[in-house]
């Protein structure tokens, strides 16, 4: 079962340590991140940006009983647990299958994550043209074409990011 835990992000190790000596080691940690590519003075910086900020997922078939919840409340790291937890499974699962199937080689998510719309305007979040707005006119599997001004281009969708403007 999984949960969704918010976390101090300078505790991550301590809060795995002690998740590992009140669980055991059969739970998984699953924290999304995406690669930022910017150019800043003409160099390509890279930065790694965690999709959901301070939370993360972390699954554990014990999670469904109340007193497992209670032992991890005083955990080193731990902010809290989100409640509501129990109910959501279904959700959260097809999210984190969702997370999962669109990670390229790397572990990081990739430009399919979002479901892209046509003439609706999106902004780079990374390569040359960063923080440009821009919009759909028409998408496929793999290449969108867009307008950015008056200039009429297509682009591979694998190798962007995307945000939505």
């Amino acid at each position: 079962m999984w949960a969704v835990i918010k976390i101090e992000k300078k505790k991550l190790n301590f809060f795995t340590e002690d998740l590992k000596k009140k669980l055991g080691k059969n739970f998984i940690i699953y924290n999304p991140k995406v690669l930022i590519q910017k150019y800043k003075n003409n160099k390509l910086i890279s930065s790694e940006l965690e999709l959901l900020g301070d939370y993360l997922f972390c699954f554990h078939k014990d999670f469904k009983n109340p007193i497992t919840i209670n032992k991890l409340k005083f955990i080193r790291g731990l902010k809290y647990i989100l409640a509501g937890f129990v109910q959501s499974q279904k959700e959260i699962n097809n999210f984190v299958k969702k997370c999962k199937r669109s990670e390229n080689d790397k572990g990081f998510i990739s430009a399919n994550f979002l479901n892209l719309k046509e003439n609706t305007n999106y902004k780079f979040a990374s390569g040359p043209f960063a923080n440009i707005i821009f919009k759909i006119i028409s998408s496929q599997k793999n290449k969108i074409d867009i307008l950015m001004g008056n200039l009429k281009t297509s682009i591979d969708k694998r190798k962007f990011l995307i945000n939505p403007a």
